[in-house]
């Protein structure tokens, strides 16, 4: 388990998917690094990672990616800490209970769980070039299938309830797959995204109203984090999808993701929209 092997980070990685995605890359060897909001339950993640893998090369980076500033800071650190980046694995997500905007004005499931993955990619472009062949692998849902896009409401502006601003991240996550992956071509990095499937996490815990009761009466036929990070840890190392880009995994096999998600206009519309709102708009001239 040296450090010689492939790095990757691992965004959302203290709990649920993101710390079984950890878990099972580690195992594999290489350098991890791990990113999450609190940097003392970061730190005792990082230690359970190491003690259970027996992998060493487990760092940390921790970073509040409601903030593009922290988002910025944390994109710079890795760069300045690290030559290359292998595999990115962009994971960190929630759902938000009523619709509040973060400092920079976007309302928070918008921020984190669409537009952190665009800042955070674009950000890494040139480490994950290094690499010579790289991995960006965005954790989507099937929950994207329910969305729509209306481009007057991405951000509840008119109308907010809570699984449909999720919803409508999820499908951002897959719209962006798309649209980055042929931008992409012939640069060895590749880009894919996934369903992991209806994963036991912390995901919707402590929700109010129906919402929050039918979570909780569904939880014990969810299935577990570790098999929910299967597909995640499958796109991230796995030879079988070497050079396999622009695709929706569920299960660890491609299949077809949404009608509305292979709207080229709603694609390339969106893929304009979170460059503006990333301020990324330089990132692959």
């Amino acid at each position: 388990m040296g450090t010689n092997g492939p790095i990757a980070l691992i965004t959302g990685a203290t709990s649920g998917i993101g710390f079984e995605t950890t878990l099972g890359l580690a195992r594999a060897g290489g350098r991890i690094v791990m990113h999450g909001r609190d940097a003392q339950r970061l730190a005792r993640a990082a230690e359970t990672v190491r003690t259970a893998t027996g992998n060493k090369a487990v760092e940390t980076l921790a970073a509040d990616f409601l903030s593009q500033a922290e988002i910025r800071r944390a994109a710079l650190e890795f760069a300045g800490a690290h030559e290359r980046l292998d595999v990115l694995v962009n994971n960190a997500g929630a759902i938000f209970p009523d619709r509040r905007l973060t400092v920079d004005g976007f309302e928070r499931t918008w921020a984190l769980n669409h537009l952190g993955y665009v800042l955070l990619a674009l950000s890494l472009l040139g480490p994950l070039r290094a690499a010579g062949e790289a991995r960006i692998v965005n954790v989507a849902s099937g929950a994207h299938r329910r969305a729509t896009l209306a481009f007057d409401n991405l951000q509840g502006e008119r109308h907010f309830a809570p699984m449909d601003a999720y919803s409508r991240s999820k499908l951002g996550n897959v719209l962006f797959t798309y649209a980055l992956a042929p931008r992409l071509a012939g640069s060895g990095i590749t880009v894919n995204c996934l369903h992991p499937g209806v994963v036991a996490t912390g995901f919707g815990r402590g929700m109010p109203g129906l919402f929050g009761l039918g979570i909780k009466l569904a939880r014990p036929f969810f299935i577990s984090a570790e098999k929910g990070a299967k597909t995640s840890v499958f796109l991230a190392s796995s030879p079988e999808v070497a050079g396999v880009s622009g695709a929706y995994f569920s299960a660890c096999r491609a299949v077809p993701s949404s009608p509305l998600s292979h709207d080229e206009a709603a694609r390339e519309r969106l893929w304009s929209l979170s460059l503006e709102q990333t301020g990324c708009e330089a990132a692959l001239s």
